[in-house]
């Protein structure tokens, strides 16, 4: 079974598909992470607000160097299989005891048992996109098909998201991800879902066999160059300011719109499924653009767009769904452009140190995009909950917040997110590994590779200097 006939080949859509299906556990577990468990445990398990934005600020800081140092495992791994599908295959048995342990907590749990199984979360979140997004990166080495691929894997990954979140109409009322006694029953659904669907990718698409470097082993200067490269520098910057402006609302989504915009419970899970798909619809349209104007230029076009949806969405008046709903679309469908454009960038970048270093790193370049996600998700959470808990809002069920707490909580909501974004948007002024600089490396890397076939890797790679 073969994925492509080259690596600039393109993936038939039936395989893609299958492929794309093993996006669904990470996003599954970026709606829970990001929405529902941070309310969860501030609300139903009592832990404060401030004690879990430290607690979760704390686990970055121990989480840093988690993310790089499986890039760097994945890009040493040698197997039959490839080397990421078997890391990919290997976050299933992680992800089965963290989702079991975090979505199960004891009663009144200590903030170190939120800390500790946080982290075997993430981990097993890491090691599912590091490992795919690889993956897939080694399939193509097209710079249009990259963006076919990561849309493609955006797509269905937000299929399930907007499935979880019509768990109320699908379950008639009786799963809700808001409601905090439905938390283990979605843990055991999302344990269920990610089985099925990491297998079928796995078994559908196989793995290009990995380039044979002359230096095998890395060196500290060789990833130097990695985090040092300036199209990967701005490539970090602006992920983490683009992840950390729509991060900075996802956790206070809940309070947001149940306390502020007054819609019920069953309402507010609802309107999380315009939000995320409309990038069902983003993906695709976004990347047919980049494809006419260039990755990083579609980017901040997409990101003056969510400054302004997000602006039209604080001005509508509270409890109207169906606006609100059409306004929540709007603003996804701007946000759909960052997670697929920035994915396709990384493997971009991954063929010029390729071609500068003669050495596979997707795994540590991909981890530096883990990374900043992570942490840009985390960050808001250290920083909007203490907020929070200054301006006197009250995390639990039923509790009576003030005029000024609710106002505090919409402050939040409106400006953090579009402040960060235009910044994000920003770092990508200047970006040079456009479509034709990235199609110059790959008939350089082509030419590499088939002098090798000749004469062998170590006196190609001497050949190219």
């Amino acid at each position: 079974m073969t994925t492509a006939s080259a690596r600039g080949g393109r993936l038939s859509t039936p395989r893609l598909l299958a492929f794309s299906l093993g996006t669904i556990p990470a996003y599954l577990l970026v709606s829970m992470l990001s929405t529902y468990l941070p309310p969860f445990y501030a609300g139903r398990m009592g832990i404060s607000l401030t004690a879990i934005g430290l607690t979760i600020g704390a686990l970055r800081l121990v989480d840093l160097g988690v993310d790089l140092g499986l890039g760097w495992l994945m890009d040493q791994t040698r197997t039959p299989m490839g080397r990421y599908r078997p890391w990919f295959l290997s976050g299933l048995p992680v992800l089965w005891l963290a989702v079991y342990k975090v979505f199960n907590p004891p009663l009144h749990p200590a903030a170190s048992y939120l800390f500790g199984w946080y982290i075997l979360l993430y981990v097993a979140y890491s090691i599912l996109v590091l490992g795919q997004s690889a993956w897939a990166a080694s399939i193509s080495g097209s710079y249009n098909e990259r963006s076919r691929m990561f849309g493609w894997m955006l797509g269905i990954g937000v299929a399930g998201s907007v499935l979880l979140n019509l768990l109320p109409k699908l379950t008639n009322g009786a799963v809700k991800p808001a409601d905090p006694a439905s938390i283990p029953t979605i843990g055991w659904i999302i344990i269920a879902v990610s089985t099925v669907t990491v297998i079928i990718a796995t078994l559908s698409t196989t793995e290009h066999a990995a380039p044979v470097a002359p230096k095998d082993r890395a060196t500290l200067k060789d990833y130097l160059a990695v985090i040092t490269n300036p199209s990967m520098a701005r490539l970090v910057a602006a992920d983490l300011f683009l992840i950390l402006g729509p991060g900075s609302s996802a956790p206070i989504y809940l309070f947001f719109f149940h306390e502020a915009k007054g819609f019920a419970l069953g309402d507010v899970s609802l309107l999380l499924i315009p939000y995320t798909g409309a990038a069902l619809f983003g993906a695709p349209i976004w990347a047919r653009i980049a494809q006419r104007f260039g990755k990083h230029r579609t980017v901040q076009v997409a990101g003056l767009g969510y400054a302004i949806t997000q602006t039209i969405l604080m001005l509508i008046p509270a409890g109207l769904f169906w606006p609100t709903a059409v306004s929540m679309f709007t603003v996804g469908f701007c946000l759909a452009a960052f997670i697929v454009l920035i994915r396709a960038m990384v493997a971009d970048v991954a063929d010029e140190l390729r071609l500068t270093t003669g050495q596979e790193r997707s795994g540590v370049l991909y981890a530096l995009v883990t990374l900043t996600q992570k942490l840009g998700s985390s960050l808001a959470v250290t920083i909007i909950y203490p907020i929070l808990d200054f301006v006197g809002f009250i995390a639990k069920p039923g509790a009576h917040n003030t005029p000024q707490a609710i106002r505090g909580l919409e402050m939040c909501y409106l400006f953090a997110p579009i402040v960060l974004v235009v910044v994000g948007s920003a770092c990508l002024i200047g970006y040079k590994l456009d479509a034709k600089r990235q199609s110059e490396i790959r008939a350089k890397l082509d030419e590499i590779a088939g002098v090798e076939a000749l004469i062998g890797p170590g006196e190609a790679a001497a050949a190219a200097e």
